[in-house]
C-alpha cells in the first residue's frame, strides 16, 4: 500500500502539468510501475492529445506487461477524439490498475467494471482527496452551467488593497506574488473590472521562472466601454482577451476593441446597468471554460459575492498597516447580518515569506443550514 501511495502521488505531480491547458477535459496523470520501479509516465496535455494512460503505456513499451497502472482518474471507456484508455491498458498486458477518483461522467464511466470483467485487478480511492482537489474545476463543470470561480485578492493587515491615493504596488512580497501567478497558471481565465484596468493597466499574464504556460484568457468587465483599447490586458497573446460589456458601450468604441482582436461580448445588463455576471459566466462555460480567477477590483468582487457566485477564496495578507480610507477588496452590498456573511470551509494557511495565504472553499447556504451554531 505504501507503493500505491508513492506512485499515485507521482501521478498527481504529472497531472498538474496539464493545469490551465486541458479544459474542458480533466488534468490527469499516470504512472506505470513494475517491481517497485517506474517504467512509464504520462499526462494529458490538452484536447485531442494522448490521454495520460496512453502516453505512459507508450513510454513503458513491453515493460508494461505484468505492471500496475496508477492513474488519477478512472480510465475512460469511450471513443472521443482518442480511443478508450481501457483498450490501451488491456492491450498492454498490465496486471493491475489503481485509480484515485471514479469518473462521474456518464459518457466516459465504466472503465473499472470493464477492466475487472477482463480479469485486471482494480483498486480505487488511493489519494482520492488530493485528486479531487486537483480535479475540482472539471468535477464542478459536470454539474454546473457556469465555471468554478476563485476570488483572489491581496490586502494589508487592516484590509486595504491600496493607499488612499491609490498606490497598490506592491502590498505583498515576491513569494506571495509568485504564488498568485501560479493561480493564474492553473485556471482558464482571469477576470477584472474596468476600474482595475484604468488604475493599474495590468497584463494579467502568468510570469513564472522557467515556465512557459498557456496564457489564460483575460476577461474585462466594462459595462460602458471605459477602458483604453490599447491597455495591456487586451494583448492578443495566449488565449486572447474578452471585453464583457452592455449595449451602453458606444458602437464605435466596441469597433475599436474588435479592430485590435478583442472578443467583444455584448451581454444583458443587471438592474443597475452593469454586466449581468451570471450571464457572463454561463457564456464562458458554453465556450468550454471550466475555471475563472476573479482578481478585482472591489466592485467586481462585491458583485460576485453578492450573487453567490464564488466557490473558493484565496487571500494574501501582508503584515502592513495602511490606515485611512484606502480601498477594500470586496465592496458591493455585503451581508446585512453576520449570519449571512460568506464563510469558508476546509481552510488552509501558508506562510510566504512575511506574508500569509489563506485559502478556503465557500460554504453554500445549504451547508450553513446543516452546520452547528457558532
Amino acid at each position: 500500500m505504501a507503493d500505491d501511495r508513492r506512485f499515485m502521488l507521482r501521478a498527481l505531480e504529472l497531472a498538474r502539468k496539464g493545469e490551465g491547458r486541458v479544459s474542458p477535459n480533466p488534468p490527469v496523470g499516470c504512472v506505470v510501475a513494475k517491481d517497485g520501479a517506474i517504467v512509464g509516465e504520462g499526462w494529458h496535455d490538452g484536447p485531442g492529445t494522448d490521454h495520460a494512460e496512453a502516453m505512459a503505456l507508450k513510454a513503458a513499451g513491453a515493460k508494461a506487461r505484468g505492471a500496475t497502472v496508477y492513474v488519477t482518474l478512472e480510465p475512460c471507456n469511450h471513443h472521443g477524439r482518442t480511443p478508450p484508455c481501457v483498450d490501451a491498458i488491456l492491450k498492454s498486458g498490465a496486471d493491475a490498475v489503481v485509480y484515485a477518483v471514479a469518473d462521474p461522467n456518464p459518457l466516459a464511466a465504466g472503465g473499472a467494471a470493464r477492466l475487472k470483467a477482463e480479469g485486471v485487478d482494480v483498486r480505487a480511492g488511493v489519494c482520492e482527496t488530493q485528486a479531487r482537489a486537483l480535479l475540482r474545476f472539471w468535477l464542478h463543470s459536470l454539474k454546473s452551467p457556469r465555471p468554478y470561480v476563485i476570488a483572489k485578492f491581496a490586502t494589508s493587515l487592516d484590509g486595504k488593497i491600496a493607499t488612499p491615493g491609490g498606490e497598490s504596488k506592491w502590498i505583498t512580497g515576491p513569494l506571495a506574488r509568485e504564488r498568485a501567478h501560479g493561480l493564474r497558471r492553473s485556471v482558464d481565465a482571469v477576470l477584472v473590472g474596468a476600474d482595475t484596468v484604468i488604475a493599474d493597466d495590468p497584463a494579467l499574464t502568468v510570469r513564472l521562472p522557467e515556465v512557459a504556460p498557456v496564457q489564460p484568457l483575460r476577461v474585462v468587465v466594462d459595462s460602458k466601454g471605459r477602458t483604453p483599447p490599447g491597455a495591456l490586458v487586451y494583448d492578443r497573446g495566449g488565449r486572447g482577451a474578452v471585453l464583457a460589456t452592455t449595449a451602453a458601450a458606444p458602437k464605435a468604441r466596441r469597433a475599436a476593441y474588435e479592430e485590435l482582436g478583442v472578443d467583444v461580448l455584448v451581454l444583458p445588463a443587471d438592474g443597475k446597468g452593469r454586466v449581468d455576471i451570471d450571464e457572463l459566466l454561463r457564456t464562458l462555460r458554453k465556450r468550454g471554460l471550466c475555471s475563472v480567477l476573479v482578481e478585482g477590483g472591489g466592485a467586481v468582487l462585491g458583485s460576485f459575492f453578492d450573487g453567490g457566485l464564488i466557490d473558493e477564496v484565496c487571500a494574501f495578507v501582508a503584515p502592513v498597516i495602511i490606515g485611512g480610507a484606502g480601498r477594500t477588496p470586496v465592496a458591493g452590498a455585503g451581508a446585512a447580518r453576520l449570519a449571512d456573511a460568506t464563510r469558508l470551509a476546509e481552510v488552509e494557511t501558508e506562510r510566504l515569506g512575511p506574508d500569509l495565504m489563506i485559502r478556503g472553499l465557500v460554504r453554500k447556504p445549504q451547508e450553513r443550514a446543516c452546520s452547528p451554531a457558532s
